[in-house]
């Protein structure tokens, strides 16, 4: 390999695998160095430089000077070869890790190339990336060449090879589709200041505007909901809810909690919970299907998001005061204080900080472990009454779902029965006569 032949392959590289010409020369001195070792030993002072102007090449060893032909000549052109292939493996490797690892949490464009068993390979042009199956929206499938967008969640070395992995499932990826679709975003007029995203089926996106004469809600849905139907498309369906973001948390709970109407928030602090109460009519809507729609508020706000109606509560407190009442060492104005901080069953006063119910009541720490563990107790055994009672009512259910069965079992007997009445005088003739017989 002569000079012009160094340059040429300095210049393939860069040209080709868009590589930096500087780690190009790095690489092949490196190789030059290692295939020296293997001459001279690993103890060896070897040093190799390559002009980067006209390819030639310096060499020396121990201080003293070596021909590169004459290396070559020893350990043989094609072992040569190979160590300046591996070195430039490893040189365009190291340059795609960056390329991605300046990608993680970005939105990629590629090709589905294959499926593998649980996953989906994906080409980004330079590198092949996974799609893992977990990081697939449930219900989707890729065919083959079909495009695809991803979020970069992993980029790392394995062995000689490049792994990027993707992901479409990540709230990320919902930003990076808003960033796209929706200008006012990336000019920094419209903020996403929260998500909350159950891949596949619902997602709910808080933003705020800058700007009072930018409806922020509007902007990102768009003239007609053209933006935010683009960003459903390239997610299977998955519905969106666009609120507005609001500092005060009853504001932003009422919001996060859309499209049901709320009649009142109540914020217990010391808990961490928001009570929130709606009309009966409402309350199916607030909580959602499966408990969606609160599960999705909580995330977006940060709050434990308890639905009720105003009866529900009023019950639930008067409960409460009772059952906190009964505990040894809490008295009845204790226990109404517990029940205004947001206290509401002994699993809640299991668990609260020993300083605040010493705070509240006025009670010595020998008091509050006292207490505390009677509302462990006490949380324990209603748990146990109330896997009792479900296993019961599981247990009825099946009593009666037999009980149908074998009523629709009779039932049909009688008709089959009636349909055939010959038979059935026949049948009844036998029995008779056999009687008579064994008589």
């Amino acid at each position: 390999m002569d000079a012009n032949q160094i340059l040429r392959l300095v210049d393939s590289f860069h040209r080709d695998k868009n590589i930096d010409k500087e780690v190009v020369f790095v690489a092949i001195e490196s190789a030059l160095v290692s295939a020296a070792r293997k001459q001279f030993g690993e103890e060896a002072l070897i040093e190799f430089n390559i002009d980067r102007n006209n390819g030639s090449i310096q060499g020396a060893v121990n201080g003293s000077p070596i021909d590169y032909e004459e290396l070559i000549g020893r350990i043989g052109a094609q072992t040569a070869k190979q160590v300046i292939i591996q070195k430039l493996r490893e040189a365009e490797r190291d340059s795609l890790l960056n390329e991605f690892r300046d990608q993680i949490d970005e939105l990629v464009s590629g090709t589905v190339n294959r499926n593998e068993g649980s996953v989906t390979t994906v080409s980004l042009g330079s590198v092949e990336a996974i799609l893992p199956r977990s990081e697939q929206i449930p219900g989707e499938t890729h065919q083959n060449n079909e495009r695809l967008r991803a979020l970069v969640t992993e980029v790392k070395t394995q062995g000689p090879r490049l792994k990027v992995v993707l992901s479409r499932t990540r709230p990320r990826m919902v930003q990076r589709l808003f960033e796209q679709e929706i200008p006012e975003i990336n000019e920094g007029v419209i903020t996403i200041n929260a998500i909350a995203r159950e891949p596949g089926y619902r997602s709910k996106v808080a933003v705020s505007s800058v700007d009072s004469k930018v409806d922020c809600v509007g902007a990102c849905v768009g003239l007609r909901g053209n933006r935010i139907k683009n960003i459903t498309d390239e997610l299977a369906g998955e519905r969106i809810d666009i609120v507005r973001w609001e500092e005060d948390p009853q504001a932003m709970i009422r919001n996060a909690l859309q499209p049901a109407n709320v009649d009142e928030v109540i914020l217990c602090r010391m808990m961490g919970r928001a009570i929130v109460l709606v009309a009966d009519d409402q309350l199916s809507l607030a909580i959602g299907k499966r408990g969606q729609n609160v599960r999705l508020a909580s995330k977006l706000c940060g709050w434990d998001i308890e639905i009720m109606t105003h009866e529900e509560l009023e019950s639930q407190i008067e409960r409460a005061v009772i059952g906190f009442s009964e505990i040894d060492g809490i008295d009845e104005e204790l226990a109404n204080r517990l029940v205004e901080k947001g206290f509401l069953s002994y699993d809640d006063l299991s668990v609260i900080e020993p300083d605040d119910l010493a705070e509240m009541g006025q009670l010595t720490m020998e008091q509050v472990d006292h207490i505390v563990a009677q509302a462990e107790a006490r949380a324990e055994e209603a748990e146990r009454i109330a896997e009792e009672n479900k296993k019961k009512a599981q247990a009825e259910r099946q009593q009666q779902k037999n009980a149908g069965n074998s009523q629709h079992f009779a039932s049909g007997d009688v008709e089959e029965t009636a349909s055939d009445g010959g038979q059935q005088s026949v049948t009844t003739e036998n029995l008779s006569n056999r009687a008579d017989d064994e008589t």
